[in-house]
């Protein structure tokens, strides 16, 4: 259910494109720092998102750098960090771990619990720095899986726990903007829960497992895509709410065209040209 919230590069140009990539190997370095090479192995676009639009609100001091890694040996290139870079990866590194385990109890997938093993001393490390939230993803996640191995005939009880969790991880520290982030977080959430559903949809029909949209009598992309864009627009109205300048114009980016790229690329794909 991670890795939805992520640019539309076609429509970056060079300048964000390359501050995109800067918080990017940021929230990497610091993965690799604090919580171990196993770490850098589950970082996603997602929480990169997390880490620019806090950035941008509460305007940290940065630490530039410029260095070669495991993953970019041949060249140097740049980065940045902030306390906020190290909270992304916190945040990242809880989710990972959660995830495995997720996966592990969903499918009995041996690969899963070997890499959620490799995670679990950096998980513990993280709950120990950001209990509130740590406490959110475990419990969350946990939740929805039972509502979705019930079957319930009410999806949004599962979508809920998604947003609720995504609603602690946006709330940095309790101040005037925790109202408006946990709102923002929330219906994020949701939305990014009826789009992995969406994107899912046939899979699921095929091998026989839960998905909330089963229930409808219209699964057409048309229909999903109309519903999806009420949810996004509950997002969009809170993100709107806050004071952002810097990066603003690649936070809008992300949250009102890179987040349908998977959606997109799915459901509208070109059609070949007959051949002549």
């Amino acid at each position: 259910m991670f890795g939805y919230v992520i640019a539309d590069a076609g429509r970056l140009d060079e300048a964000q494109r390359a501050r995109y990539r800067s918080c990017y190997c940021g929230l990497c370095r610091a993965l690799r720092r604090e919580y171990g090479f196993a770490s850098r192995l589950a970082l996603t676009y997602d929480m990169t998102f997390l880490a620019l639009l806090l950035g941008s609100l509460y305007e940290p001091d940065e630490q530039p750098g410029c260095e070669r890694c495991f993953a970019h040996p041949c060249r140097a290139h740049t980065y940045f960090v902030t306390p906020i870079t190290h909270y992304a990866a916190a945040m990242n590194t809880a989710l990972a771990y959660d995830n495995c385990m997720d996966d592990w109890h969903d499918d009995r997938s041996a690969l899963r619990l070997a890499e959620a093993k490799l995670l679990r001393a950096a998980k513990q490390k993280a709950e120990q720095q950001y209990p509130r939230q740590c406490g959110a993803i475990s419990g969350c996640l946990t939740r929805m899986a039972a509502l979705e191995s019930a079957r319930g005939t009410f999806p949004d009880e599962a979508a809920n726990e998604f947003g609720n969790l995504m609603a602690e991880l946006f709330v940095y520290q309790n101040d005037r903007w925790e109202t408006v982030l946990r709102s923002f977080g929330f219906a994020l959430g949701k939305f990014i829960y009826f789009l992995d559903a969406a994107c899912d949809l046939e899979t699921d029909r095929k091998k026989g497992r839960y998905n909330p949209l089963l229930g409808l009598t219209d699964t057409s992309p048309g229909h999903l895509e109309q519903q999806l864009t009420l949810l996004i627009g509950d997002a969009a109205a809170q993100f709107e709410r806050l004071p952002l300048v810097q990066d603003a114009d690649l936070l809008q980016n992300i949250l009102y065209s890179g987040v349908w790229t998977r959606f997109q690329s799915q459901f509208h794909k070109p059609k070949k040209k007959a051949d002549s």
